[in-house]
């Protein structure tokens, strides 16, 4: 076996492909072409909430269903920007809610983003691991949102509404090929409508075979305790102060 094909057995990257002639083998091109079919099916697969719902009660935590401006798939892949801001009637919905609600440390939301079968597959997972955590730590959390059709920016308009310390968007992210259920984990400190990509801090490929959900958890937890106790995120909070917190 030579170098490549060698280090093929460590990693899902193409790499170690081969040729036949000038081209690709044929089974090189099926499973270049089986992967493709797969991302796209995770990127129109429809969001199953109803099921996602009674997961995320089932291991203990309440949920509210919100909705973007985008109304439907296509609509949200076409026009980013509407799955950027809340429906009206959300609006509306949330500033009832937050009456009996109060305000919070942390604000959770899932969506299905890119890939519903990301959100379906790992979200519940991390929650399952990482609310018990920042409870330990003091922390109060509102109920989970699920808002299908939303991107990232979406967390600072209705963190700002609630008054939230903190916003977590759960989301599917944009499938690669042989990755279509990697998820996302996006948070902000003092989320409002002011803030932007360098304001938050990501952990991605959430899934068994990358960063397995429990472990996301984990290191989530840590970045957002760690968030809090320097007041900001974004650039501005480095993966050394994160490693200085366990190693003290």
């Amino acid at each position: 076996m030579d170098g490549w094909g060698a280090l093929s057995q460590f990693t899902s990257a193409r790499i170690a492909l081969g040729r036949a002639g000038g081209s690709w083998r044929t089974q090189t091109l099926l499973d270049f072409r089986l992967a493709h079919a797969r991302a796209r099916d995770a990127v129109l697969k429809e969001f199953c909430i109803d099921a996602l719902e009674v997961e995320i009660h089932g291991v203990g935590f309440e949920t509210l269903r919100i909705f973007t401006d985008a109304g439907e798939r296509q609509t949200f892949l076409q026009r980013p920007d509407l799955g950027r801001r809340l429906n009206q009637p959300s609006r509306d919905l949330l500033s009832e809610e937050l009456a009996s609600w109060g305000k919070r440390d942390l604000l959770v939301m899932v969506s299905d983003g890119l890939s519903a079968l990301a959100t379906e597959r790992q979200s519940v997972a991390v929650l399952r691991r990482l609310l018990p955590l920042l409870a330990d730590a003091g922390w109060t959390v509102y109920p989970v949102l699920i808002v299908p059709f939303a991107r990232v920016k979406l967390q600072d308009e209705v963190g700002q509404l609630l008054g939230a310390r903190h916003s977590l968007m759960l989301l599917g992210e944009r499938p690669g090929l042989g990755s279509p259920d990697s998820l996302g984990a996006y948070f902000t400190y003092h989320p409002n409508v002011e803030k932007s990509d360098a304001d938050r801090n990501c952990i991605s490929n959430i899934r068994a075979e990358g960063l397995p959900p429990e472990a996301a958890a984990e290191k989530l937890a840590l970045w957002l305790i760690e968030s809090a106790r320097l007041s900001l995120s974004g650039v501005a909070l480095k993966e050394v102060s994160v490693a200085r917190q366990i190693d003290g």
